[in-house]
């Protein structure tokens, strides 16, 4: 639905990715606000905001995790239990997500049974919301605009975790 996927073998080579990301981009202003994303960063050398001061101003992209992808539709299934909040995956105008093979599931009601079992049926998050691409509308004179209300881009970035827990 218009997202772009990549994969990554490993952390170094995700962080390679995301360089690479930015660079064609031209990704000046990368928000991140969750402190084990933050610290992934750090190790691999990557520069991006941590301050939501001048969010509102400068917010290019915003790189989030999320609570599970949905293989039968190709949904990122993100929530406001994160550090990162309701805003993050919503505002910028690039929505980019860090993932793990492992939290591949087959259907919506996999990734919504997961997420009782992890929180508790009382203590859900405030707000889950599924993406599966950059909100689109053709509303006025049948034009279709990306990003109406969202992100006008989505990139996954998908490390495989599968390959370091299988037995050799």
């Amino acid at each position: 639905m218009g997202g772009q996927l990549y994969f990554c073998e490993s952390e170094e080579h995700f962080y390679d990715q995301l360089f690479t990301y930015k660079k064609e981009k031209e990704l000046e202003h990368l928000y991140v606000w969750e402190p084990e994303l933050k610290k992934m960063l750090h190790a691999g050398g990557l520069v991006f905001n941590q301050d939501e001061g001048d969010f509102v101003d400068h917010a290019d992209a915003g790189l989030t995790t999320c609570e599970a992808l949905i293989a039968r539709t190709g949904s990122v299934l993100v929530s406001a239990a994160t550090s990162s909040g309701r805003r993050l995956s919503i505002y910028p105008d690039q929505h980019l997500v860090v993932a793990r093979t492992s939290q591949v599931v087959a259907d919506i009601s996999d990734a919504l049974r997961n997420l009782q079992q992890k929180y508790g049926p009382e203590h859900l998050p405030s707000m889950i919301s599924l993406t599966t691409g950059p909100s689109r509308t053709a509303d006025i004179e049948k034009t279709l605009v990306l990003g109406a209300h969202g992100p006008r881009s989505l990139a996954l970035f998908l490390l495989d975790d599968e390959a370091a827990t299988s037995p050799a």
